[in-house]
């Protein structure tokens, strides 16, 4: 059991929760990810360390609902317990000074970009930030980012806040007038392919973090596997990180699209099964009493 002892309203549907777990926090390294199970029977889901604390021994993950797992996750009140937390997983980011750095961020993709770019940061680069949300509401972190960054760049889709576009447009921008000699992105898989489709022209090293369906955590399932460079690899072994040029991204998206339709199913049967008859909604209790 790992108890919560924070828990932080970032936006609507994205939850800030700070875990116990002393011997994660000691050891995690940026880019590294959970493997986490909320309740007896529950789905086992990937989460990013997006911080530690080694003194209070705890870890920061960021959840945005989307499942029923993530709905349950968002639940969490500090007090209560997720019922299995394994890691840290996966390979960490490699870090080293390798100039001017643009760090890229779509959406709550700003969580597990922000240790890296702090660790970036710490080594001597300079850092330029671009942090993308489809609207004002749902940017978040944006004073973690821009305090590791000599300059941040915010849009939005619909323009209400920052400058309006995507994040593409304003990497174009900083590219065409500063030398770029990473890039590092982490979101949502359509802008990682964008992100990637823009840099291979201009032959600027980009790394992507991938977050494909994960069960076991340990490349035994092999549910993972993505293709890159025309070979499957799996995430939670030899990544999350890869090099975005050789990433076949319309695979990775086809895949996760594969399971929507049950997603929602799950997602569906738990709203009604935790309803009152007069139509109020349970499920704190439900996910306190099992985490207890």
């Amino acid at each position: 059991m790992n108890r919560v002892l924070r828990r932080v309203e970032l936006a609507d549907r994205i939850v800030q929760l700070d875990v116990e777990a002393p011997r994660i926090a000691k050891k995690r390294r940026p880019g590294q990810f959970v493997i986490v199970r909320v309740v007896e029977g529950g789905e086992r889901i990937p989460l990013t360390i997006a911080g530690a604390d080694p003194e209070e021994g705890s870890i920061t993950l960021v959840v945005q609902v989307v499942g029923k797992t993530t709905t349950l996750l968002s639940h969490l009140s500090p007090g209560d317990s997720i019922l299995d937390l394994a890691g840290p997983l996966g390979r960490p980011t490699h870090i080293e000074r390798c100039g001017t750095v643009a760090v890229v961020a779509g959406g709550i993709g700003v969580a597990p970009l922000y240790p890296i770019a702090k660790a970036l940061a710490e080594v001597g680069n300079s850092l330029v930030g671009v942090l993308g949300a489809r609207t004002r509401a749902l940017v978040v972190w944006e004073d973690r980012l821009a305090s590791v960054c000599d300059e941040l760049v915010v849009t939005t889709d619909d323009g209400t806040y920052g400058r309006a576009g995507r994040v593409t447009d304003a990497l174009a921008e900083i590219a065409s007038r500063r030398r770029l000699d990473l890039v590092v992105a982490i979101g949502p898989p359509v802008m990682m392919k964008a992100v990637s489709e823009l840099t291979r022209p201009m032959q600027i090293p980009t790394v992507v973090s991938l977050n494909p369906i994960m069960v076991d955590g340990t490349g035994m399932c092999g549910g993972c596997r993505v293709l890159v460079g025309g070979q499957n690899r799996f995430v939670c072994v030899e990544g999350p990180e890869f090099d975005g040029h050789q990433v076949d991204f319309d695979n990775l998206i086809a895949r996760l699209n594969a399971y929507k339709e049950y997603e929602q199913e799950s997602l569906r049967s738990l709203a009604e099964g935790h309803r009152f008859a007069e139509g109020s909604c349970r499920l704190s209790e439900e996910v306190r009493r099992a985490g207890s």
